[in-house]
């Protein structure tokens, strides 16, 4: 495990090919791609790495949201509009234990406050596989708030691998 809230860039690239698993608007063939790369990350770098990297994409999409909404609209406000929105959501997804939406609203709170995600979550130590997966979810709805926001379906997914192409070609 990194510490300071630092990620390996593979767990962050696999934390967001676990969300277009989720997301049924991925084409099968690149639904199976993202399930081989989160496989190969899982093996290389820990199942708990990858799960640090959901935690660090929770906190960029929910900064982003908060600081430049999506499309030009009104700012999120955190606490009255984006965490109850993303928390509210949660029992939507069977495999969601409850018992791990207050780690999970912690993680949001923590990104709301502008503090590093990551850093806030590893002070209470491992992430539990159901944890990991209420966190994953948590990710799929701040997703799906940012394409409703900006009202163009795969936006936010479009923008991720942009990035993520992006840093690959400035690793070169």
């Amino acid at each position: 495990m990194s510490s300071n809230g630092v990620v390996v860039d593979e767990a962050v690239r696999a934390a967001w090919d676990a969300y277009r698993v989720l997301e049924k608007r991925t084409p099968a063939q690149e639904r199976e791609q993202a399930q081989q790369r989160v496989k190969a990350a899982v093996d290389s770098v820990g199942r708990e790495e990858v799960s640090r990297g959901t935690v660090f994409l929770v906190g960029v999409l929910t900064e982003y949201l908060i600081a430049e909404p999506p499309g030009g609209g009104d700012q999120v406000d955190p606490l009255s509009d984006l965490i109850p929105a993303v928390i509210r959501r949660l029992p939507s997804f069977e495999l969601a234990d409850p018992e791990q939406v207050p780690m999970a609203t912690g993680v949001l709170m923590a990104a709301a406050m502008g503090m590093d995600t990551v850093a806030w979550r590893d002070r209470f130590g491992k992430i539990p596989p159901k944890e990991a997966m209420v966190h994953g979810f948590v990710l799929w709805l701040l997703a799906d708030l940012f394409d409703s926001l900006v009202e163009k379906p795969g936006a936010i997914d479009q923008l991720m691998r942009e990035t993520f192409e992006s840093m690959s070609t400035e690793d070169r």
